[in-house]
């Protein structure tokens, strides 16, 4: 069974306080594979506003967005509200984000299949769109319709080729060619965001 000791602590305090707490988006998937974890990802069914009631000292920065950053020694925390995202005007970020208790709705505005796999305080494993039969099979997939996900955030073409190259998977069905056609995309983006997304290729 997998054990997370930061998870752990956070999780009790989150349930003595009435709230949910999974771990999600690469901490899940670097754990079901078997791979370090250094940078923590968690979602919750706790507003910002109500995290403040027992995480006072919380980074609020982005609270805006659903997202309160923790440091627990030297691990970096992101704890984020549940919620859901209208379109993306600006090929980045969404219009609008709506907080929800509902996972149902979360995991349909994140990326890759592999990256929306939910972990509970008891590391039951929650899969609603088969990220754990794609990672099994070390397939890259996007969640909903591919071009779609590449339009909202072009960003997405390089981390679909950045975990490729990390993971040795391979693409489902004709996405590669999608990737491909939908590079100039890619010129709509800040070229430093660009770069940050490159600069992770050889960090693991």
């Amino acid at each position: 069974m997998l054990k997370l000791s930061i998870f752990d602590k956070l999780s009790t305090l989150f349930n003595k306080n009435g709230f949910r707490l999974y771990i999600i988006g690469g901490t899940s998937r670097d754990l079901l594979l078997n791979e370090d974890v250094d940078d923590y990802d968690f979602v919750t069914d706790a507003t910002p506003l109500e995290m403040r009631e027992f995480l006072p000292d919380a980074n609020y920065r982005f609270e805006k967005f659903g997202t309160v950053r923790l440091k627990i020694d030297s691990n970096h925390v992101d704890i984020t509200t549940l919620r859901k995202e209208s379109s993306y005007s600006d090929a980045r970020h969404p219009s609008k984000i709506e907080f929800t208790k509902s996972i149902d709705e979360d995991y349909k505005r994140r990326d890759f299949t592999i990256n929306a796999i939910y972990i509970d305080e008891s590391y039951n494993v929650i899969d609603k769109c088969g990220g754990v039969d794609d990672l099994n099979k070390g397939i890259i997939r996007f969640i909903g319709d591919p071009q779609k996900r590449i339009e909202e955030d072009p960003l997405r073409i390089l981390r679909a080729e950045r975990f490729k190259e990390r993971f040795n998977f391979e693409y489902a069905g004709n996405l590669g060619d999608l990737l491909r056609e939908n590079y100039h995309l890619l010129d709509k983006l800040n070229p430093e965001k660009i770069k940050e997304e490159k600069r992770k290729f050889k960090t693991k």
